[in-house]
């Protein structure tokens, strides 16, 4: 219903863009000359632009030329990492993490924490990403970070077994300490770092804590096919049947990468009680030359959402979701050997509704309409390479890039306007950063936090 002129300010109207939306079956579609209207941070309308020419609102956008789709969802990050951009480079996943990054992090300061994190929010509200799950150390500050800057986060913070119980009790307490933060824009989960650095016993009391506390779970978890192997040969079992056996599967669990899961994991995962999703960050796979990818289309098959994700820029060299959707979409027709699979629609569906499905978020953000939180992203496609538009979900996924976002808005906040920055002074954080590196980089002590061996 179109509300009349004589009705209170809207707070924020969004005119003249092409709107995707979904169907009551989640497949998209788009609506040309259309409106969004805002109020209290929520979609109270979708509309045309006929229809809301007098209305009379806090503040108007024209977006003639653009198309306005729900804000994107990086389902599995280090947000802080982007501090270790390139530290570690063209080198395998053992020598990655034992030689350079697990000693690099051994350095971390709260402080270097909330820069990164805050550089990071910077290199996503202007990719059109509006929530990251993340997974690291000293997440108060991240949090602190997501309060101030106005995005939405799922934050957990990580801990190995090495740590002895307090890394799962402050795992908890930061949990329960900031659930429904930032305005309702944080959620939390209980983080433990994956099945080789976690033994079985703090794993099952992770899923009891889950249960106690309704809590979710963020954990890597089969990330390569090595890992896979290395399990069964060592324990009989994959890490997804370590997952099933210590009640991981029993509560709602976020996957990162799964690309070592294998073909006996499928059957487990279907009969997974909780909520289930996997998080797929191509890039880094192709990094690490690791021979296998998600197996998307098998878990699409049972059921299983899959997110799309960067992982750390330390791996990845970036928090570029729209890289990942359309890197998806290709390595998934390559490894399918399918040029059917994933369509455009589909790489658009992951990287919006099925997204917010995987972080939990499915019924708050991943599309727009009435009733859904204003997490939305204004795109242009009147540049030269995006232009003519025969499919346009075709343009957004392999032609349009991350720096055609426009505007980004979180709960109906503008926090990036004709591409700038509203919430983060990036030149001073890259400056006080960058005063900070000699002490993070030094590997000198020879200390790490953890060793890799899987």
């Amino acid at each position: 219903m179109t509300p009349s002129p004589a009705e209170a300010p809207a707070d924020l109207v969004i005119t003249g863009c092409t709107v995707l939306v979904h169907d009551d079956q989640e497949r998209i579609g788009f609506e040309d000359g259309a409106a969004i209207v805002v109020r209290g941070g929520v979609v109270e309308a979708v509309t045309t632009a006929d229809a809301v020419r007098d209305r009379p609102a806090v503040e108007r956008l024209d977006a003639v030329g653009q198309v306005a789709l729900p804000g994107l969802v990086n389902c599995h990050t280090h947000a802080p990492m982007v501090a270790l951009r390139g530290v570690a480079e063209d080198l395998p996943t053992e020598e990655w993490f034992n030689d350079v990054v697990w000693p690099v992090e051994s350095n971390l300061t709260a402080k270097d924490v909330e820069l990164g994190a805050r550089l990071a929010c910077a290199e996503m509200i202007r990719g059109g990403v509006t929530c990251f799950a993340d997974h690291y150390f000293s997440m108060d500050a991240v949090a602190a970070v997501v309060d101030e800057c106005g995005i939405r986060a799922h934050l957990g913070e990580a801990y190995f077994s090495s740590q002895g119980p307090q890394g799962r009790e402050r795992s908890l307490e930061f949990a329960l300490r900031h659930r429904g933060g930032a305005h309702g824009r944080i959620t939390t989960a209980l983080a433990p770092h994956a099945p080789y650095t976690v033994d079985d016993a703090d794993l099952a009391a992770t899923a009891e804590l889950a249960r106690e506390y309704g809590l979710p779970v963020h954990l890597h978890a089969s990330e390569n096919r090595d890992q896979a192997e290395s399990s069964l040969a060592h324990h009989g079992v994959t890490p997804i049947e370590v997952l099933k056996r210590t009640g991981i599967l029993d509560v709602d669990v976020l996957i990162a990468h799964g690309t070592g899961i294998l073909d006996r994991d499928l059957p487990v995962l279907r009969a997974a009680s909780g909520r289930t999703a996997v998080a797929t960050a191509p890039r880094g796979y192709l990094k690490f030359a690791w021979p296998t990818t998600t197996p998307v289309r098998a878990l699409h098959d049972i059921g299983i959402p899959v997110g799309l994700a960067t992982d750390g820029a330390a791996s990845n060299n970036s928090l570029d979701v729209w890289e990942s959707m359309a890197l998806t979409a290709l390595v998934q027709k390559s490894t399918t050997g399918d040029p059917r699979w994933l369509t455009s629609r589909q790489a658009l569906q992951h990287a919006t509704l099925q997204s917010a499905h995987a972080v939990g978020l499915g019924d708050v953000v991943g599309s727009i309409a009435p009733g859904r939180r204003a997490d939305i992203i204004l795109v242009d496609l009147t540049g030269p390479h995006t232009q003519p538009v025969h499919d346009i979900a075709a343009t957004l996924v392999h032609s349009a890039r991350s720096s055609d976002v426009r505007t980004t808005i979180v709960d109906g906040r503008v926090l990036m306007r004709d591409r700038e920055l509203l919430t983060i002074d990036v030149p001073a954080v890259v400056r006080d950063l960058g005063e900070r590196m000699p002490a993070l980089l030094d590997r000198s002590h020879g200390k790490r936090i953890q060793e890799y061996d899987a």
